[in-house]
């Protein structure tokens, strides 16, 4: 997995993804965001994207998901918007939230 920062609220991450089976098949990548210092209460992970990919048997993919500031963001209610806080964000993509197979960390 290689993630990288664009701008101060966005991003993104690319993901190779390699059929090892000796038949065709289809992957659902998801990707989840982890806020490691949020100072509200927010999930464990949310899911922020997902694609559908078709591979043959031993072919790899890459996909690559841009991330942009609703990948960050939560509600604040005492400003009335959606915030970015800087700091450290995992970046954490597999088939679902119980099968994470790779992570990285990206700072905003």
């Amino acid at each position: 997995m290689k993630v990288a920062r664009t701008s101060s609220t966005s991003g993104t991450a690319s993901v190779t993804i390699t059929n090892t089976g000796d038949v065709a098949g289809d992957e659902v990548v998801q990707l989840y965001v982890k806020d490691e210092y949020a100072s509200v209460a927010r999930p464990a992970i949310e899911l922020k994207r997902f694609q559908r990919i078709s591979l043959k048997a031993g072919e790899k993919k890459t996909v690559t998901f841009d991330l942009q500031k609703d990948a960050f963001a939560f509600y604040d209610e005492t400003t009335n918007d959606w915030v970015v806080e800087p700091g450290a964000f995992d970046i954490m993509a597999g088939s679902s939230s119980s099968d994470i197979r790779v992570s990285e960390k990206l700072e905003l």
